[in-house]
């Protein structure tokens, strides 16, 4: 006859156990909407990637950015850029030229400055 030890009532201690229902929002999701809701929250993630020193970083966020004003599609329509285009620069490995940035930048409520170090 097998002996009840402590891991088969541990086991079926927890099956009966009710688990605390956490609805847990994507990481992605909650940083888009915090960008939602102040331009400086934009304005510091950009500038925190940047001064990661790597490009791919600053993308990341210049993504996430435009994600969080209306997508890619609503930034290729107020800045008058080509929508593919617009994609493949805001790519991880993308490279804007400045006069695609600019435009990309005001339309989300930024603009670039340059300070001294």
């Amino acid at each position: 006859m097998p002996s009840n030890s402590g891991k088969t009532i541990k086991r079926a201690a927890n099956k009966t156990a009710t688990k605390p229902q956490v609805q847990s929002v994507s990481h992605r999701a909650s940083t888009i909407e915090w960008l939602q809701s102040d331009a400086k929250h934009a304005a510091g993630l950009l500038e925190a990637a940047l001064e990661t020193g790597d490009t791919s970083d600053f993308m990341a966020a210049l993504r996430l950015v435009a994600e969080a004003q209306g997508g890619v599609t609503r930034i290729a329509e107020e800045t008058g850029l080509n929508r593919e285009a617009l994609y493949r620069t805001l790519s991880k490995k993308g490279n804007p030229q400045l006069s695609s940035l600019l435009p990309i930048l005001q339309a989300a409520g930024l603009r670039l400055a340059v300070r001294a170090v």
